[in-house]
């Protein structure tokens, strides 16, 4: 499809390529950029040539923040009539996994979006926040939640409370981030690490992200349940077969998604 606000590229390593595409609004999250997202994962999502997805933006920024130019003058009946948590919602149902590979700004909603990716890989340049407070608002598409979860109440009640930003070391460390990598090469990073979880087993590698998002939402009785009904239904799947006996075989393994 050609979109108005984002790229899109299917790699020959099984790799969906969606680059954000606003720059004279670094890549500022509007109603419209979203829709086009969504609908890019799900096309993406449904392609069985795709193992993994990678998100990005552009060097300067991920993305700034929702645009905020179009909430400026929205009231509470106006948020509540364009239901935009419904857009975000696509992005929680991609069974596919998600890396965010993030340089520059990655702040409000951007940060949001990055965080609702399963991985990220920013650029030494990379920083993240949630400003919103800056704006008489929180905020409102889970970045209290995710980063909460992701790095602890303390800090998050600084960044949330006190406009504090991370740098892409410092979010490394706190455990938001997987990889830092420098500037140039900061999105090679990220497609290598995509390109070797498109190299597994499809299904597998679809039930260990339901299973790891399930620990953040389950009770730890409930989730090890969940965990193990995955297990199971894998051994009705061919790939299982296949894996284990390339295993014994000393082979690589051909996976057939079946």
């Amino acid at each position: 499809m050609a979109y108005e606000y984002i790229l899109t590229e299917k790699l020959a390593t099984g790799i969906g390529l969606i680059r954000l595409n606003r720059p004279r609004a670094l890549n500022a999250l509007s109603p419209d950029l979203m829709d086009e997202l969504g609908e890019a994962l799900l096309a993406f999502d449904a392609d069985a040539g795709v193992g993994c997805i990678v998100i990005t933006g552009n060097e300067r920024a991920f993305a700034a923040g929702a645009d905020i130019k179009a909430m400026a003058t929205a009231s509470m009946a106006d948020m509540l009539k364009q239901d935009l948590i419904a857009r975000w919602e696509t992005i929680h149902r991609i069974k596919t996994p998600i890396i965010a590979a993030v340089s520059g700004y990655c702040l409000g909603g951007g940060c949001e979006l990055a965080m609702s990716c399963d991985m990220i890989v920013a650029s030494e340049s990379a920083q993240f926040g949630q400003p919103e407070i800056n704006l008489g608002i929180i905020p409102g598409f889970g970045g209290t939640q995710r980063l909460t979860r992701t790095i602890g109440k303390a800090l998050a009640m600084e960044m949330v409370l006190g406009g504090r930003m991370l740098s892409a070391d410092e979010a490394q460390r706190f455990g938001l981030v997987n990889h830092v990598a420098p500037v140039e090469t900061y999105l090679e990073t990220a497609l290598k690490l995509a390109a070797k979880i498109a190299g597994q087993a499809p299904l597998a590698a679809r039930l260990a992200k339901e299973a790891v998002n399930n620990a953040l939402e389950l009770s730890l009785r409930q989730g090890l349940q969940s965990e193990r009904q995955l297990f199971q239904m894998l051994f009705a799947t061919e790939d299982q077969k296949e894996g284990m006996a390339a295993f014994i075989e000393k082979r690589p393994a051909q996976w057939k998604g079946k």
